[in-house]
Formats: C-alpha cells, structure tokens, sequence
C-alpha cells in the first residue's frame, strides 16, 4: 500500500510517524522523477523554477492525450505533474507534505511555524488540461513564490 494510499484510508489522521513523512516525500520524488525521465528527450526538467514553463508547455502539447485517455490515465498524468510542481516547490523553498482531506490530495505546506503558505498542485494540473492557459501553471506558481516571499499564510489552488 503506497502512502498516498495511507492517507487516503486514515480520514482523520491527526499524528503521522517521521517515518510516513518520509515515505511519502520519497512517492512524491519517484512520481517527480519519473515525468523527469518520461520528457528527458524534450525537455529539461530540472526542478528550477524556470522550467515550470516547460512543463505547461509539454501540457499544453498533451491536452489531447489527456482529454481523450480513460480516468486511469488521467490520474496518473495529474500525480505524475503534480509531483514535479510539488517538487519544484520543495527543492526551492521548503515544506512538508500533507494529506489534505478536503479534496483528497496532497498538499505542500512551506513556512512552519513562522508562516503557512501552502500549495495545491493537482487541482491546478486538471484545471491546465481541461480549462487551458488561463490555468497557467508559472503563473500559479507564482502566487505561490510572491507569498514565500512575503511570508503570508494562504493556500495557492
């Protein structure tokens, strides 16, 4: 059972061992890594900021793939880019992963105990695929970068 899968399964998980913490950062770097070697062709995906723009423009190439593939195929695409946002956000700024029940994803939150800025990246890679550009995921992320900055407590969705 991955710990997604954990998560998932404990709706109200209020104390979570170091050791889960771990294993769950560890899924979110393979998932990150493997969309990493997935466009290592076309792409430089090397967790720097800058290359979020080459991530939403392979997006923006794979709409139709996305549109057309079953539920399944979706979801992995959605934890595959979302891994890479979350990672790009860790490796920039910090943070640590959460299981946010609401809307049953996970969720980096950068800041603690000085501030919370946190991220949700998966509702912003299904809204880049079924809305368009007007989800661009730099821009998103940098609403996310100006309140790490700023050190404000919000959720960046």
């Amino acid at each position: 059972m991955g710990l997604f899968d954990f998560f998932r399964k404990k709706q109200q998980v209020i104390e979570i061992t170091e050791e889960d913490r771990r294993e769950f950062a560890e899924e979110m770097v393979a998932n990150a890594n493997a969309l990493v070697k997935q466009f290592g062709d076309i792409a430089k995906l090397d967790f720097s900021v800058e290359s979020l723009q080459l991530l939403d423009d392979i997006m923006e190439e794979n709409t139709s793939f996305y549109m057309q593939g079953n539920d399944e195929t979706k979801r992995i695409m959605v934890i595959k880019i979302g891994a890479y946002i979350f990672e790009v956000a860790r490796q920039n700024f910090g943070g640590r992963y959460y299981w946010y029940d609401r809307l049953n994803q996970p969720i980096l939150v950068t800041g603690q105990p000085e501030f919370e800025m946190s991220l949700l990246a998966y509702e912003k890679v299904k809204g880049r695929f079924e809305n368009g550009s007007e989800d661009n995921i730099p821009f998103f992320f940098d609403g996310y970068v100006q309140g790490v900055k700023s050190k404000e407590s919000m959720m960046i969705v």
